[in-house]
Parts: structure tokens; sequence; C-alpha cells
């Protein structure tokens, strides 16, 4: 018997070399493809996508990376972090809202991994 499918939320982060647009698009990229390929994804399964960058990032929107990659019909979403006294620094998050019939992996990569230490073993 086939699960039935729902809308699921799958969290991840990557850090960011430098406040660079280049720099910014490359993460974002490298985040939200391992995101997709580790839980099997198509465009036509995601919902929306919002991402979120420290303050120190402002030179690119990483929605453009997930346009270049071929989610033009996905509704994105970018926003600023708060800005927590010693908070990570050069961090993108995305909040994914997908359809989905198993359990989300989220992906934590590079220095963000920090952020999910109970993660650790399934990176």
């Amino acid at each position: 018997m086939q699960a039935a499918m729902r809308v699921v939320a799958l969290r991840g982060a990557n850090e960011v070399k430098s406040n660079t647009a280049e720099d910014i698009l490359s993460a974002t990229d490298k985040l939200m493809r391992e995101i997709l390929t580790r839980n099997a994804l198509k465009t036509e399964d995601l919902v929306s996508c919002i991402f979120t960058l420290t303050p120190d990032l402002d030179a690119q929107f990483p929605a453009a990376a997930a346009r270049a990659m071929g989610l033009s019909s996905v509704p994105l979403l970018c926003a600023r972090e708060i800005p927590v006294p010693g908070a990570l620094p050069n961090i993108i998050r995305v909040l994914i809202h997908a359809y989905m019939d198993r359990p989300a992996e989220h992906v934590y990569l590079g220095e963000a991994a920090k952020l999910r230490l109970d993660l650790t073993g399934a990176q």
C-alpha cells in the first residue's frame, strides 16, 4: 500500500565564503541540489521556498540561484535573519514546503552543520 502524499517542511543551511553574488549563488545552488537529491524531489513536488541570509550577506538574492536551476514556477521568498549576537555568520538558510510520502531529510552543509548538531549523524 502506497503512503499518502502530504506537505512536509524541509530545512537546510549552507555557509557562504564571502559576501559576493557569485558565492551566494554558488552556496545556494549547492544547498538546493543537495536537498532535492537527498529527498528525491522534483520541481513539481515543491510548494514554496523561503530563503534567509545572515545580516552580513546582501550581495545577491538566493532565489536567483533557485530560478537559475529551473525553479521558475515555485514561489520563492528571501528574508533577513535577525542579528542575534554571537550567531554563526555567512549563512544561507532555506525552508522548503514540498509534497512527499516519506520523512524529510534536512541538509546542513559546511559550517552550517553546527546549527543542527542533532542531525550530524545524518549528514
